[in-house]
């Protein structure tokens, strides 16, 4: 179909009961294109979703660019395609009227006056230089948990094994209660690593409009009572995303990340999935790139792009998840970490 028989509109996605279904049909959508997780970034931080999508004649979708617009005191307004998303490629090609939309988005952009608006993936589609990269790590599943294991790297089979006599419970849950262990554990974690939590609110969000409606599940360890690893994945058609991770460090000897990650490929292969992406992972972070390497998964680059409007360019920019303020942040006791970030996400987004 000719690009002069497509039309191009903005619309929220939480406004469409369909939108799940519609945007499913198109190639390369994932869970973070759904209106599910729309809804969370919106109601935990007021994000504004304005999708711009390409409808063909018979009103199915040819071409989405979600983005919300993030407006802040603090570090100004914007475009961002998603918030605390790690890849939300642009959906459709240039004959489905991808540039169309892509231009809509600049001239949007324009008129709100935006600082800048960024794609999480997708830089291809606008031939533009990469802001900033990360890698990328998928894992194709088969239902022989056999062929899984078996290239996992030799360390990795090791570490499972440990754990599996470490005396470790492992369950899958989508429950309130299960969402405040995780999270009482990724407190944890972020303050290992000198970042602050997102607020529970947000993890509240994810267990009522994707966890508990089983379009994702919580991997939880335990040794007796006490949560000491778990991993947040969701779902999207036979795809899996592998969303969060943490762990007590007090436990670590006993490899239950391991054992979490394995028993969730083994799971999401039995029932009938055919891929787990492990989501992105900074360049300089080779401990995480290795741990994702090692269960087998195939290696590529999320390459993100950002338009300037005062430049009136595409423009670099840096990886932000390390550096200087993570030393600071690292002293910081948990309970006032969680007070910034509760403070703190809606700006940084």
């Amino acid at each position: 179909m000719p690009v002069a028989d497509i039309s191009i509109e903005r619309i929220n996605p939480l406004d469409d009961p369909n939108w799940d279904a519609a945007v499913a049909r198109l190639p390369g959508a994932s869970y973070f294109h759904t209106a599910g997780w729309a809804r969370v970034l919106h109601e935990t931080y007021r994000f504004r979703p304005i999708y711009f999508v390409a409808r063909r004649d018979d009103g199915s979708l040819a071409a989405v660019v979600p983005l919300m617009e993030v407006n802040s005191w603090l570090t100004g307004r914007r475009g961002i395609s998603l918030p605390f998303t790690d890849e939300c490629e642009p959906l459709g090609t240039r004959a489905d009227g991808l540039d169309a939309v892509l231009r809509a988005v600049s001239s949007y952009g324009e008129a709100r006056r935006w600082k800048h608006w960024e794609l999480r993936g997708g830089r291809l589609a606008l031939a533009a230089p990469a802001s900033v990269s990360f890698y990328g790590h998928r894992l194709a599943l088969c239902a022989d948990p056999t062929r899984l294991f078996a290239r996992c790297d030799s360390a990795v089979r090791r570490a499972v094994r440990k754990a599996g006599q470490s005396g470790l419970n492992v369950t899958f849950a989508h429950d309130l209660e299960t969402t405040r262990a995780f999270h009482a554990l990724l407190c944890k974690t972020r303050k290992r690593h000198g970042v602050p939590p997102q607020p529970l609110r947000f993890f509240e969000n994810i267990q009522h409009h994707v966890l508990a409606r089983r379009q994702g599940c919580i991997v939880l360890a335990r040794l007796g009572p006490v949560p000491v690893a778990g991993a947040i994945f969701f779902h999207s058609g036979r795809s899996a995303l592998y969303k969060f991770g943490a762990s007590d460090s007090a436990y670590q000897h006993l490899r239950a990340n391991n054992l979490v990650m394995w028993r969730a490929i083994d799971w999401h292969a039995r029932v009938g999935f055919e891929s787990l992406d492990f989501g992105r992972t900074s360049l300089t972070n080779e401990g995480l790139r290795r741990f994702k390497l090692g269960w087998g998964a195939t290696e590529r680059r999320i390459e993100y792009a950002c338009f300037d409007r005062r430049a009136a360019a595409f423009v670099a920019g840096r990886d932000r998840s390390s550096g200087w303020h993570t030393s600071l942040l690292k002293l910081l006791p948990i309970a006032a970490a969680r007070l910034l970030g509760a403070a703190a996400y809606k700006h940084v987004a």
